[in-house]
């Protein structure tokens, strides 16, 4: 496989993940085509627009993973958006493991045939391609998401990633960043349990205590689903390639074969080569409809719970802040210092969680619509494979018996 492919996104087909965005004329992004170099890839964003804030109406910019990266930080980092659920930032496009089994599949021992080879191969590339698609999917579903968002679509950044023609001299974070970045977590998670324990900070809100129950278990529910989907879905790929290999032997015995089995072999052959091609796209099927999605909701429902953190701490910041008032009155000392303090913790608390009921609101219709959309789709195509299966099943039993 080259390392240098460009590749053309197909919007008429149907979407990794289904999310149910508002199309909005005024403001619409995709990424019209992308190309994968060995170290990177490069997304061309194409947008249309009729907003007076751009200076044209329709433009197109390259864009690199890191700069995803650096778009998703400035929306987390600016407190304007406290009370918004943050899209989560796509997945680093990772085509190491493709790579990998092709540079084995060369350096192979000469045990396949050439028939099993160049099977593999086809395989192996078809595999490639479809992680690439899906990684270009995911960026623009990033993109598509704040698009969509009537608060975020107006963000500064945005239209500067969006309408800048020039690199964005975005870097790669370090191991250091790296390392701040997982430290920051560990002190989120150990700040979280301080507020709910050992502050003794009780929610006020029915609704935010029973979104916050109700995602941590959905989360580590749909986290735990995609991993056996993803080995249920591995395993039907590992059916489909151990089809080559049977299918190459029958064929093999078939052409060497001078008895009346020949053609029973050949057919036999024949027909395991077709299952296999189902057997391939079934795995593709349940990849693209189940485990892409469970992988998005697994992160989406993470942001969810980033955004009832950022509440919970609000409140903690707004009860401190009564404290401190008290205080105050008692000592009569700084008593206007600590009202105004009092106040803005006490707006900017109601002002995240009236944002923050509509988000979760909006995020469970979202997910319950993306989850109905996709199961039904996938029910659909499993249906389809299992007759197409029986089918050429019943006709290859009717092609040995009658050559019998």
């Amino acid at each position: 496989m080259e390392d240098n492919q460009e590749i053309v996104a197909d919007n008429s087909k149907p979407r990794t993940v289904s999310v149910d965005l508002q199309a909005d004329p005024s403001l619409q992004v995709e990424i019209s085509d992308a190309v994968s170099e060995r170290d990177k890839v490069k997304f061309t964003v194409h947008t249309k627009t009729n907003l007076t804030h751009f200076k044209r109406s329709e433009f197109s910019v390259v864009r690199q993973h890191e700069e995803f990266i650096w778009l998703h930080d400035a929306y987390t980092e600016n407190e304007d958006y406290a009370g918004i659920i943050i899209p989560s930032t796509p997945p680093k496009p990772d085509f190491e493991a493709s790579r990998e089994k092709l540079q084995k599949l060369g350096e192979g021992d000469g045990s396949m045939t050439r028939e099993e080879f160049a099977k593999m191969k086809q395989e192996l590339e078809a595999e490639y391609l479809a992680i690439f698609k899906k990684t270009v999917a995911m960026h623009e579903v990033f993109l598509q998401r704040l698009a969509a968002h009537p608060v975020l679509r107006k963000d500064h950044n945005f239209y500067v990633f969006l309408e800048y023609d020039q690199d964005l001299s975005v870097r790669g974070k370090n191991r250091k960043e790296i390392l701040g970045g997982f430290l920051k977590n560990i002190v989120k998670s150990a700040d979280e349990v301080l507020i709910t324990g050992l502050s003794g900070t009780k929610e006020v809100d029915e609704f935010f205590e029973h979104e916050r129950t109700f995602l941590v278990e959905y989360h580590n529910r749909v986290k735990d689903a995609c991993m056996k989907v993803d080995k249920m879905t591995r395993s039907h790929k590992n059916v489909a390639e151990d089809y080559i290999p049977i299918a190459s032997a029958l064929n093999a015995l078939g052409t060497q074969e001078t008895s009346h089995l020949n053609k029973n072999l050949l057919k036999l052959g024949e027909l395991l080569e077709k299952l296999r091609k189902l057997e391939g796209r079934v795995a593709s099927d349940e990849d693209l409809k189940l485990s892409d999605l469970l992988r998005y909701y697994t992160r989406d429902s993470q942001a969810a719970k980033d955004l009832l953190y950022r509440r919970l701490r609000s409140l903690a910041d707004y009860e401190n802040a009564n404290k401190a008032l008290d205080k105050a009155r008692m000592k009569n000392k700084d008593v206007k210092l600590m009202e105004t303090q009092q106040q803005i913790c006490c707006q900017k608390f109601e002002k995240l969680s009236d944002s923050a009921k509509q988000e979760l609101i909006n995020f469970r219709a979202r997910r319950v619509a993306a989850f109905r959309k996709n199961m039904i789709e996938l029910t659909e195509l499993e249906l389809k494979h299992a007759k197409a299966s029986m089918l050429l099943l019943r006709n290859g039993l009717i092609a040995l018996k009658g050559d019998q």
